[in-house]
């Protein structure tokens, strides 16, 4: 079974998660999951207040352009 037909059939019934958590749990261990759940949320921490960096940035540029357009077109 492919990667794709996974996502066409679904993941997320019950059995599937407990197993994927179950999985987890031996892998890593259960003290380290706290820790690495930490991370995975100052990760996404980082990556949205970049995001929202970026977008506030192209928001200037684009404010800045329409001022430049309608100066020089006077």
């Amino acid at each position: 079974m492919d990667l794709s037909t996974v996502f066409l059939i679904g993941f997320g019934g019950p059995q599937e998660w407990i197993l994927v958590i179950l999985a987890i749990v031996l892998l890593f261990g259960g003290r380290k999951i706290p820790e690495l759940m930490k991370g995975l949320g100052q990760g996404m921490k980082e990556f949205k207040k970049a995001r929202n960096e970026d977008n506030s940035d192209n928001k200037n540029k684009d404010k800045e352009n329409k001022e430049s357009i309608d100066n020089s077109g006077n």
